[in-house]
């Protein structure tokens, strides 16, 4: 074949074009000087600020945010400020792209590959330090320092939670690669650990078995996950309690064969009676309460039958107290209780599988995400979660 210099030369500026063209493409995903951020700055109150994008080091990642879910903790601190974190970023429900990745990450904290353009979520950050990441590791969610993006008060990092356009990713953080999962499910990811932890707890009783009856009263998005997790794991019999119909509808689409309304009730006695009818006129084997009212806490133990569980799952900030009887609630009846708290690294792994098993069998998850707003319209995504209009609400980057 002959290849002439005119050839050569063409092949050449074609090689360097495309070349350039690569840099310039990088260089246009990750060079960017500012981010914007919406600020929680007093209680009821974002700002949207732009902030100077820091240098990242040797050992953190810059991730373009993709997409975060709105939790009820984001609420409870944007109404109170029951953390004294004030001025934060909030958002820990996140998900995005590595856009910049420092030269001594080559692998996720559950040994997966990561490199540029993978997608990841965050988990906990342990201190490493305490007696719970000393002598227990695989509790770190007790850990009493630890760490979660969207609850670090605001630094001179500033790209410190998932309602922004960037977040900084710091030395020490547990984050998983989940580049095969879809905008939405890696949103349902975190609030999905929540109540895959949960259904771990209440294994480890010995009462949670196939068969069983089993209650979650609430409805919102801790609810509804946590029944996905029980009916993708073989639980068929599923009560579901709340006082929103449209809520209970979804709640039978995930798995519930049996819902009541509150709302409907004359009574709390007649709402004790109808959970007794749909459980052999005994009450559940197990029940995990959801809400975060202490009202509801105190009656859940009135639902659950003489040798059953309960897993408390609602409370994540303190909502006041709640009242039991010790002789009729817990003693007489003897009933196993065990509380919830968050999640580890190791939850995660079971979400993800989860969330791919939900997904295979027709559940409908992702349609728990029912409202989507840019990261401008914050303030107003949280009002209308404070209104409980939809189920899940998500900020998502477009």
């Amino acid at each position: 074949m002959n290849v002439n210099n005119i050839d050569i030369e063409a092949i050449v500026k074609n090689v360097i074009n495309e070349m350039t063209s690569a840099c310039i493409k990088e260089e246009i995903k990750v060079i960017k000087n500012t981010a914007k951020v919406g600020l929680l700055t007093a209680k009821q109150r974002i700002e949207i600020k732009e902030f100077n994008i820091p240098a990242i080091n040797d050992d953190e990642m810059l991730i373009k945010v993709e997409g975060c879910g709105i939790c009820g903790t984001d609420v409870h601190e944007y109404k109170n400020d029951p953390f004294g974190i004030i001025p934060v970023v909030l958002g820990h429900e996140g998900t995005g792209e590595i856009i910049k990745i420092g030269k001594n990450i080559k692998k996720d904290s559950s040994g997966k590959d990561l490199k540029l353009g993978d997608k990841i979520v965050t988990c906990v950050i342990p201190c490493g330090e305490c007696p719970v990441c000393l002598n227990h590791p695989d509790r770190t969610n007790l850990c009493e320092n630890a760490g979660i993006y969207g609850l670090i008060s605001d630094d001179n990092v500033h790209l410190n939670g998932w309602f922004g356009d960037y977040l900084v990713i710091r030395k020490g953080s547990t984050i998983f690669n989940v580049s095969d999962m879809d905008l939405h499910s890696r949103i349902l990811i975190e609030p999905a650990a929540v109540v895959v932890h949960a259904v771990e707890r209440a294994k480890a009783t010995g009462l949670f078995k196939f068969n069983s009856k089993v209650l979650v009263q609430g409805c919102g998005p801790i609810g509804l996950l946590l029944l996905s997790v029980l009916r993708t794991s073989g639980i068929e019999n599923i009560i579901a309690v709340d006082g929103n119909e449209k809520r209970l509808e979804m709640a039978k689409r995930l798995g519930a064969n049996e819902t009541i309304n509150i709302m409907e009730s004359s009574s709390f006695e007649e709402t004790i009676n109808k959970v007794k009818s749909v459980s052999d006129g005994l009450g559940v084997d197990f029940a995990f309460q959801c809400t975060g009212s202490p009202k509801a806490h105190s009656g859940i133990w009135k639902f659950i039958r003489r040798g059953g569980g309960l897993c408390e799952v609602g409370f994540f900030v303190d909502n006041g107290d709640a009242t039991i009887n010790p002789h009729f609630d817990l003693c007489n009846k003897e009933i196993t209780a065990i509380g919830s708290w968050t999640y580890t690294p190791q939850d995660y792994l079971t979400t993800f599988d989860f969330i791919k098993r939900a997904n295979g069998i027709g559940l409908p998850i992702k349609e728990l995400i029912t409202h989507e707003f840019p990261l401008e319209a914050l303030q107003e995504a949280l009002e209308t979660n404070i209104r409980q209009e939809g189920i899940k609400l998500a900020i998502i980057n477009k």
